[in-house]
């Protein structure tokens, strides 16, 4: 397959906005089973399902093209691919050619042998996701994942000079009553900080509505300790960042219940298995795999305006006591 020439046809959807980000989950599998994200017993998509590295790399190369200037590289947990060093290397090959900024979510627990790498190919900032720095509360919450893994790989990201921010799920009677500590420590470490509201997507096994804890809440009470302002910062993704009076982290809101960002969504997102998602919330999509196999990148190259059109006003991400998730795949499935 060849590579994607430059096309003049940028990337708007149907309400004017524009796209230029992109996330790529690289693998639906992970390492870890956190409760809110996945089921304790996944069943994984067998192996010629998923696209090839260089299948992802092509179709990377295309996006780079239609006005793609941000990528992600997601999953599941990315770092379990195998070979994932041959696409980061690959990808990270179009920063300054079109491509501005490479960066990678990873729950850690393989960061420690992957920084050099990372940062060999170009990427200079990671979210970390890291609910708790308790190790009894870590293993609960992840079904049995070790704390000392993810401080390990956190250590070896800032001792490599990446750019690290923690994204950190807040759960009622899980949680809550670390947050305040985590932003003091990610104060102290040099890391930025974005909380997160639980999001309905796929079956768990448990009922979110349990551990549903409003970010309105969390913000009230911060800023009784360390009042907050708004800030214009923004890194592509759907966080709101807020100064905090005495710190020098940057604290973010991720809130699609109490308050969504979709006026201003620039974002999509493709699957390992070569699916288009236009919005995080909704099922609608299309399938690039089948059509880049039989047709090459000229065939795939009209499909991305028949997203585009997919691409809804806003999620309709509800939760409480009954309610269905908003759709039936995994949060691991899509990526974050």
């Amino acid at each position: 397959m060849a590579s994607a020439a430059p096309s003049p046809a940028l990337m708007t959807d149907g309400l004017g906005r524009r796209i230029s980000y992109l996330r790529i989950s690289v693998t639906d599998r992970c390492d870890l089973r956190c409760r809110y994200c996945m089921a304790e017993k996944m069943q994984f998509l067998p192996k010629n399902q998923v696209l090839t590295l260089e299948e992802i790399a092509l179709l990377a190369d295309l996006f780079i093209a239609r006005g793609i200037r941000r990528i992600r590289l997601t999953g599941g947990e990315p770092l379990v691919r195998r070979d994932i060093g041959d696409l980061v290397r690959r990808i990270g090959r179009r920063l300054g050619d079109g491509l501005d900024e490479l960066t990678l979510t990873t729950n850690g627990t393989r960061l420690a042998d992957n920084v050099a790498m990372l940062a060999d190919a170009g990427v200079r900032r990671i979210n970390v996701s890291l609910d708790t720095r308790d190790a009894g509360r870590f293993a609960h919450i992840t079904r049995g994942g070790r704390l000392d893994q993810v401080l390990e790989g956190l250590a070896a990201a800032k001792n490599a000079g990446l750019s690290i921010k923690i994204n950190m799920v807040a759960l009622k009677g899980v949680n809550e009553d670390e947050i305040l500590a985590m932003l003091h420590w990610c104060d102290d470490q040099g890391f930025g900080l974005t909380l997160i509201e639980t999001m309905p997507l796929g079956e768990t096994g448990e009922d979110r509505t349990d551990h549903y804890l409003p970010l309105s809440i969390v913000a009230k009470e911060i800023d009784g300790r360390h009042p907050m302002t708004p800030i214009e910062y923004r890194t592509g993704g759907p966080a709101r960042y807020y100064n905090v009076d005495g710190l020098s982290v940057k604290l973010g809101l991720i809130t699609p219940l109490t308050r969504n960002f979709c006026a201003d969504c620039n974002r999509i997102r493709m699957t390992c298995e070569g699916k288009i998602f236009m919005c995080l919330g909704h099922e609608d999509h299309v399938d690039f795999k089948s059509t880049l196999r039989d047709g090459g990148l000229a065939a795939v190259e009209p499909l991305i305006d028949r997203a585009l059109r997919l691409k809804p006003a806003a999620h309709d991400f509800r939760i409480g006591s009954g309610l269905q998730p908003a759709t039936n795949r995994h949060m691991s499935v899509t990526g974050g």
